[in-house]
């Protein structure tokens, strides 16, 4: 676990240095993975309704609910280094 806890730390740091600005659809991808890879199932209350990129964010991360948080690392892990080429 500890190699993928360091994989997934190196990725996040990674994904701050990308060449190109991903598309939106994959941005929230990214967000979701990583919430539900550091803090698990989606938690607090959804943001209101003209909090647009808030609810995106949250939608985003509760359609993984039930994703184990060493699963959404690895598939974080892999769509950075995807992003990298």
């Amino acid at each position: 676990m500890s190699d993928l806890k360091s994989s997934f730390e190196q990725a996040a740091k990674d994904v701050q240095s990308l060449s190109e600005r991903p598309d939106n659809d994959t941005l929230l991808r990214l967000y979701a993975l990583y919430k539900q890879g550091a803090e698990g199932d989606v938690s607090g209350a959804k943001p209101g309704f003209f909090d647009f990129v808030g609810t995106a964010k949250y939608e985003a991360w509760a359609k993984l609910k039930g994703t184990g948080q060493e699963e959404a690392m690895k598939k974080y892990v892999d769509l950075v280094k995807k992003l990298r080429g």
